[in-house]
């Protein structure tokens, strides 16, 4: 196993890696729409916090040999269920042709506020 930081990613927010490389696999901690290196907690419409985490979650695949295009699986957390039908826009907007298998949950409130969260799993070649 490999654990993997992301410099391009958020800073880690507790005492967990941003990645775990196992087995030809990237398995990617939950993300959230915080901007990197910014300590601006600023929510946003759910559009952008769709965008702004999956971009966090680029940053930690391709820090860990992966990509987007090689993601096989993502969950994505949601506050609402009402939010899914925009979320599901969003995400096909920056997922393109791409299509991992796919969970969303509700969960309620989400840290600082944010709406969604989102973890991954991408092939590691």
């Amino acid at each position: 196993m490999k654990s993997i930081s992301a410099p391009k990613a958020p800073a880690a927010g507790g005492h967990y890696s941003h990645a775990i490389v196992h087995s030809g696999l990237a398995f990617v901690s939950g993300q959230l729409p915080t901007v990197p290196g910014s300590t601006d907690r600023t929510v946003g419409t759910i559009e952008e916090q769709t965008e702004q985490t999956l971009r966090n979650v680029e940053a930690v695949l391709e820090a860990a040999g992966s990509s987007l295009a090689k993601c096989v699986q993502m969950t994505i957390y949601i506050s609402e269920m009402e939010l899914w039908g925009r979320v599901n826009a969003a995400y096909a907007k920056v997922m393109g042709d791409s299509k991992p298998a796919r969970a969303v949950v509700p969960v309620g409130l989400l840290h600082y506020g944010y709406q969604i969260e989102i973890q991954a799993i991408g092939a590691v070649e």
